[in-house]
């Protein structure tokens, strides 16, 4: 158990996500919100959250569309405690499991996540090179932030396993390593949808996030840039709703 000292208690969605995470170290923030407005869920639909943390994520699609059965999924123990306390502190369903990833087959069933049998895969995996970024001497803050050669092709392996045909795929990730998510995402998706997202309008895109349907096969759609401010550095305002949980991107579309 985390001591008090050693966590915030944060507001997230205009205060309808209560959050406890740690002080230091990894902690969640507008990724993890994006990517949750990115993420298209119905009521009913069995959506799974690779790499929770805390649980931000995976939290946030619920808090937008009720009645999910959501699976979040977290290797550090301590964080999956966090997302376990904050799930019931927000009365939110879900089954919190302690899970690297990158395991098989085996280790994901007995979690209760066979083969075939998710709708809906989000997920914001390490995607710092540490070849080009200074590593972190948190340990924590280092597996949630740097990605090995390994990371991302066994994320979206994971992902593709147990997800049902034309199940969806929502990820985040670094613009410049677009390449690598379109090579890792050839085999076995299709149906992609791209929504670059920029600092403002003078800069170039910062972020990726990325749709992609199990066995899609329509031509790839590269969306309008979302830009978080406008040319004066003043915070866009449609950008501010969807943080405040007033909206959802275009991904999010059925």
């Amino acid at each position: 158990m985390s001591s008090p000292a050693a966590v915030t208690e944060d507001g997230f969605l205009g205060g309808q996500l209560r959050l406890r995470q740690p002080r230091s170290g990894h902690r969640a923030g507008h990724d993890a919100i994006l990517l949750a407005a990115a993420t298209p869920a119905c009521a009913g639909d069995r959506v799974v959250d690779f790499g929770a943390g805390v649980g931000a994520a995976g939290l946030a699609v619920a808090r937008r569309v009720a009645g999910l059965d959501l699976a979040l999924v977290e290797i550090d123990a301590t964080l999956a405690e966090l997302a376990r306390n904050n799930a019931a502190a927000n009365a939110i369903m879900a089954n919190v499991s302690v899970l690297d990833v990158g395991a098989g087959a085996e280790a994901f069933a007995a979690a209760g996540l066979a083969p075939d049998s998710v709708d809906v895969v989000l997920m914001n995996p390490p995607f710092n090179d540490p070849a080009r970024h200074r590593v972190s001497p948190d340990r924590g803050r280092e597996v949630a932030h740097v990605a090995t050669a390994t990371t991302l092709e066994s994320w979206i392996h994971a992902a593709r396993r147990i997800l049902k045909s034309n199940g969806r795929l929502v990820m985040i990730w670094r613009a410049d390593g677009i390449a690598e998510v379109l090579q890792a995402l050839g085999r076995g998706f299709g149906s992609l949808e791209i929504l670059p997202v920029h600092a403002d309008v003078s800069a170039p895109a910062m972020r990726i996030l990325v749709r992609a349907t199990k066995g899609g096969r329509a031509p790839t759609r590269l969306h309008a840039a979302l830009l978080l401010n406008d040319e004066s550095g003043v915070p866009n305002n449609w950008v501010q709703e969807i943080l405040a949980g007033k909206g959802g991107l275009p991904l999010s579309r059925p």
